[in-house]
């Protein structure tokens, strides 16, 4: 056994152990090259199959090639420079691979192409179709294919017999297609075999013979029928069908990279992932297969190390998922008869299928309501308007009479389908199903699933199908939930978000498989925009190109990906007034910035419905207590049915450290100069000396609690001297200290009642709502605050005598930062992450 060979399983071993024979079938990808020829001989001989019987396909391009002369000679165009062509690519390969053995080869190639020549001079000068001789002219790549490999094989030292499958396998053909003659057929493999006993044997796919003993074809993806035909005539243990890919995996890998390798299938998850757009296996392969019990492996030529997918009755029984794959069909449209005059009437789908049958139009998916008041069919998007005039005609009669209102046509319709045995008999399969769809808003046009329970199908606008697609496999935990991520505002938090982000995404990823996708970071002048790029995010931003808001937001929304969110870590109004459209598109916004939560009332309102709407998540725990759970503590209140009496707190992690330290010996003033150069305050300290700030969270918290409270209906108390609103920020640090006194007095009568002084926000049940200094008793719980600790007391009906009480810290950046990303990972485990 060849060292590229994997050694087989215990329990496979034992099966080969008592095998006469296996079936191999190599794709044209394989066979591409001179080199690949050699690769494929290695490979085969390196196994220690018993009898190897190997079914092969034209080298890759070749059959379009063939089917492009005949139809040229046909048509009378000029055909020779391609034959040329055809010719030449056959004699290099066979030269290349072959070496000094390749004399006879060559020969026998020259002798093929003159009779391919004489062939399609005929078809010149006839100026007709014959179709025995466009037939004979189609299949001559797989000669030639088997030939090549046969001469590989005997150049190193085997003895190698090559079968024509014209000379064995009997077809005819029906409505479904190609049927096999295998009695016919098994007696002349009988009579064949007697003559060529060799244990190596190659054999042409694609190509047979009618019952007249003409040669036909099997069709595309015969090559794969064939492998299973001569499998099956051969009566071998296995057959390995190589490609270039590992195996069967779980989705398209081009849609869905984080598509997962499957290691086993049964045949009817295989029928349903390859009728449904898995190309690694076509359906009709899987019958002589099915019917016999023959396993079939998918292995990679490539890559033959890989044990590929096993594809047999039980399939995977240990699987704990229970949807094995999902598929695609696009280029798909959908008709739809509906009428109240087809309820409970007799045979109306009857005369729907019939009709499109009569016009040859096939019909992917099927639904109907119990109604009856409707039937739709998905088509193929070329036959759609056929299918459309034919059920119109048909129906005539009752439109003309209202007994069916409308026949439609709906183009851009993609199919798509969860497939798994493991789906039988299993509750809440569909629900996770539709409902990764709806959180991806994939609206759904119809569904369909039949008594198996092994496939639920959706027709879904092809616009929404990559992320339908995407959103479904990570929906049942097959590829990581993805979310798209955009930064707004990479200052002080938002650069700690960011990091903090970078620091947690690969653990999440493999630990919960929540892929966090950094696609963009964006401030008022600049933009960064990227893919999926891990690292140093400040030097990306640093080469960052002028900032376009909505190119920016678009980028980040990719139609194909199935999650985005918008994290705003700014504080600009100008971007909250964005809100509203980014959730009814479905984005979800997260964020620190006050000016939603406490901006206009009909500004709120509006970001709420659409997030309502939209099925979008608004999350904002962040703009009230930093990483406190404070908003989601006050929910909690009133979501279990209790009844809030008052609200009071210090909201501001700047006013608590300025009182926290405040003695009355020590100027207020040289404090707020402190507090500003270790970046307590805001850029211009008046920001937090204003109160607005804290009266904006007091807002949040009453419009939380049901009330439509306003910035205006606050009563705010700014400790900023009159004479300094209007100067620099600078001017105000260098001046405040000449406004001492005042606030020495207010603290010296605060200690002589034995109080201390907290700048303090309160709202009521009443809807009273103020912000201010006052003076509490030493020991009410703010008197005991530390550093820049934030402080909310919530009475309520449930917690009266003893208020409810969140405290701690309420500021600088990485507190807040955390507290948005806390609120990322509630919107990823909405989103259905397990987090």
């Amino acid at each position: 056994m060849s060292a590229l060979d994997p050694a087989p399983s215990p329990q496979h071993a034992a099966v080969l152990s008592l095998a006469t024979t296996v079936a191999h079938k190599f794709g044209g990808s394989s066979l591409a090259s001179a080199q690949r020829y050699a690769h494929v001989a290695g490979l085969l001989r390196g196994r220690d199959d018993a009898v190897q019987v190997t079914v092969v396909s034209a080298m890759q391009g070749v059959t379009d090639a063939l089917i492009a002369l005949g139809d040229a000679a046909v048509a009378g165009e000029d055909w020779q420079p391609h034959w040329d062509a055809l010719h030449e690519k056959h004699r290099t390969a066979a030269a290349t691979l072959l070496g000094t053995h390749a004399d006879i080869t060559l020969a026998w190639l020259d002798a093929q192409f003159q009779d391919l020549h004489a062939i399609l001079a005929a078809l010149t000068l006839l100026g007709a179709s014959g179709e025995p001789a466009l037939a004979r002219v189609h299949g001559l790549g797989e000669v030639w294919s088997a030939r090549l490999l046969a001469d590989a094989l005997r150049a190193a030292g085997d003895d190698v017999a090559v079968l024509d499958a014209r000379n064995v396998m009997e077809v005819g053909r029906n409505e479904l297609g190609v049927v096999v003659d295998w009695d016919a057929s098994a007696r002349r493999l009988a009579a064949w075999r007697h003559e060529h006993p060799q244990a190596r044997v190659v054999v042409t796919g694609f190509v047979a013979r009618d019952a007249k003993g003409a040669a036909t074809t099997l069709g595309r993806n015969g090559s794969d029928f064939s492998g299973a035909i001569f499998a099956a005539l051969f009566e071998a243990a296995e057959l390995h069908i190589w490609t270039d890919v590992d195996g069967v995996l779980s989705a398209d890998p081009r849609a869905v990279p984080d598509a997962v390798y499957l290691p086993k299938l049964s045949y009817d998850e295989a029928c349903e992932l390859a009728y449904f757009g898995a190309k690694v296996i076509h359906p009709q392969t899987m019958a002589p297969a099915i019917a016999r019990g023959l396993p079939i492996v998918i292995r990679n030529t490539f890559n033959p190390a890989h044990p590929g997918t096993r594809i047999d009755a039980a399939g995977d029984t240990a699987a704990l998922l229970p949807a094995k794959g999902l598929s695609l069909v696009s280029d798909l449209a959908l008709l739809n008869v509906e009428g109240s005059g087809m309820i409970g009437v007799p045979g109306t789908a009857e005369r729907v299928f019939a009709t499109l049958h009569a016009s040859n139009v096939s019909v992917v998916m099927i639904s109907q309501g119990s109604s009856e008041h409707s039937i739709c069919c998905v088509v193929r998007a070329a036959q759609a308007q056929t299918g459309r005039a034919a059920l119109e005609r048909a129906f005539a009669p009752e439109l003309a009479q209202g007994q069916i209102q409308k026949v439609t046509l709906e183009a851009g319709i993609s199919v798509l389908a969860a497939v798994g045995d493991g789906m039988a008999g299993t509750p809440g399969v569909a629900a996770r199903f539709l409902g990764a769809l709806a959180r991806a808003r994939v609206n759904l046009r119809a569904i369909a699933q039949g008594a198996s329970e092994r496939n639920i199908s959706v027709a879904i606008a092809a616009a929404d199908a990559t992320r339908a697609l995407r959103a479904a496999h990570a929906g049942f935990w097959l590829s990581p939930q993805t979310i798209s991520l955009g930064v707004i505002g990479p200052g002080k938090v938002g650069a700690a978000l960011l990091d903090q982000i970078a620091q947690s995404a690969p653990r999440l990823l493999r630990d919960t498989n929540l892929d966090l996708r950094l696609r963009g970071i964006a401030d008022s002048r600049r933009a960064w925009l990227g893919e999926h790029d891990s690292g140093d995010w400040r030097a990306k931003f640093d080469a960052a190109t002028p900032s376009d808001l909505d190119a920016f937001v678009a980028h980040v929304h990719a139609a194909h990906l199935p999650h985005a969110a918008i994290l705003d870590c700014s504080a600009s109004p100008a971007v909250a007034a964005k809100y509203p459209d980014w959730l009814a598109a479905g984005i979800h916004v997260i964020t620190p910035n006050k000016q939603a939560g406490a901006g206009p009332l009909p500004h709120y309102h509006a970001i709420r419905a659409a997030a309502a709407a939209g099925g979008a998540r608004f999350r904002y725990e962040a703009t009230v207590g930093a990483g406190l759970p404070v908003i989601q503590t006050l929910r909690d209140l009133l979501d279990t049915g209790d009844e809030l009496h008052s609200v009071e707190g210090i909201f501001s992690g700047t006013l608590a450290w300025l009182f926290n330290r405040y003695d009355g010996v020590l100027p207020f003033a040289q404090l707020v100069r402190e507090a500003h150069a270790l970046g307590y305050t805001e850029p211009d300290a008046r920001d937090d000396l204003s109160g607005t700030d804290v009266a904006r969270k007091l807002v949040i918290l009453a419009r939380e609690a049901g009330y439509a409270l306003s910035l205006d209906d606050v009563q705010v108390e700014s400790l900023i001297p009159p004479e300094l609103v209007a100067v620099s920020a600078q001017e105000f640090l260098d001046r405040l200290g000449d406004f001492d006194d005042a606030m020495r007095a207010r603290f010296a009568a605060a200690q002589a009642q034995g109080n201390v002084l907290r700048y303090v926000a309160a709202f009521d049940r009443e809807g009273r709502a103020q912000v201010g200094l006052r003076a509490l008793p030493a020991s009410h719980a703010f008197a005991h605050l530390q550093l820049t600790d934030n402080i909310v007391l919530f009475s309520t009906r449930r917690y009266c005598d003893n208020p409810l009480v969140v405290q701690g810290p309420g500021a600088g950046p990485d507190v807040t930062a955390a507290g948005v990303f806390a609120d990322l990972l509630r919107v990823a485990t909405a989103l259905g992450a397990r987090v």
